[in-house]
């Protein structure tokens, strides 16, 4: 889909006027007329109404859904409500027609809903998405809208498809979450799909976090070790558990050690940056470099970052750890 064209004026005064023509007709049925006079007065003012809102958009007049999604693209990371879309469609179940644009298409457009759970279980990630939008996290509602990211995700529909799979398996919402992202190693997913994928219940964002805290699943977001991952998304960042002492680093130890080395790893400066398919690097790990069953602790000052290649050769007694504490 081509970028949003700038709007152009267009002059809707006729239209204006008969709206006025049709709402005085009303007025005037107000006293004394039958009730059915009244509501059969309003039905023109409807209509005349939704083509108006319709018409705003006049690049985008085959369907409700394009307009609903030109709309939402003129404005991105921004808080929207049920009611504009409504105006833009020109239809009553515009609702479905944004579920269409997620689920079908690919279109990364969260509710508020989603948002508000989110913030229950991982205040830090939906304060991020909040700042992103500009507003405060008690600014926003259920039935607030937003488009998370500009371009269209091809491989959605791919995605759902796997969801709708294992939505219907006959696990817990734990379970469907830990299958859905070891079948999408790398690749984010949005809160949109965990929702879906939990049954549309609110402890989807519970269980991501025990998974994530409890269980030594590497999950990340941008406030948890990958500021390069688009706003509002987890990803999976390898399919093997952290040691038993490793998941119990804190987040923002994890993220001071990460900061510190600057996202990189300390022995051969690799970042996510450089992933290539060839290259056997593909994720960074924390190494402690007192080992955990020696008495280190999970410190910022015995933890030191490191690829996954170079960590394994520091465990084979290949490499040395380097020292968290001097400045490469």
């Amino acid at each position: 889909m081509s970028d949003p064209l700038p709007l152009l004026p267009i002059d809707r005064s006729n239209e204006v006027a008969r709206l006025k023509d049709m709402l005085d007709a009303f007025a005037a049925r107000l006293e004394g007329a039958d009730l059915r006079d009244q509501v059969r007065s309003l039905v023109p003012v409807f209509h005349e109404l939704r083509a108006l809102g319709v018409s705003l958009l006049p690049e985008a007049t085959s369907s409700a859904r394009e307009r609903i999604i030109a709309y939402l693209r003129r404005y991105p990371m921004t808080l929207i409500e049920g009611d504009e879309l409504l105006v833009v469609s020109g239809i009553g179940e515009w609702a479905r027609r944004v579920r269409e644009l997620r689920v079908q298409f690919g279109w990364w457009i969260y509710t508020g809903m989603t948002l508000r759970e989110l913030a229950e279980e991982n205040t830090e990630a939906a304060e991020d998405l909040a700042a992103a939008l500009g507003v405060a996290l008690d600014a926003v509602r259920p039935d607030h809208y937003f488009l998370a990211r500009a371009d269209q995700d091809r491989d959605a529909a791919h995605r759902w498809n796997l969801l709708n799979t294992i939505r219907k398996q006959k696990l817990g919402v734990k379970a469907k979450i830990l299958a859905y992202l070891r079948a999408n190693v790398g690749t984010p997913v949005t809160l949109e799909e965990l929702r879906y994928l939990a049954g549309d219940k609110s402890e989807w964002a519970r269980r991501v976090r025990e998974l994530r805290t409890e269980e030594g699943w590497p999950i990340f977001t941008r406030m948890q070790g990958r500021p390069d991952l688009p706003v509002g998304s987890y990803v999976l960042d390898e399919d093997k558990q952290a040691p038993e002492h490793d998941r119990r680093i804190p987040d923002d130890v994890r993220v001071a050690v990460l900061e510190r080395d600057g996202f990189a790893c300390r022995h051969c400066g690799w970042t996510r940056d450089q992933l290539r398919t060839e290259d056997p690097r593909k994720f960074l790990e924390l190494h402690h470099v007192t080992h955990h069953k020696d008495g280190g602790a999970n410190t910022v000052g015995n933890l030191v970052t490191l690829c996954n290649v170079h960590h394994d050769q520091v465990h084979a007694g290949k490499l040395v750890a380097p020292d968290p504490s001097r400045a490469d």
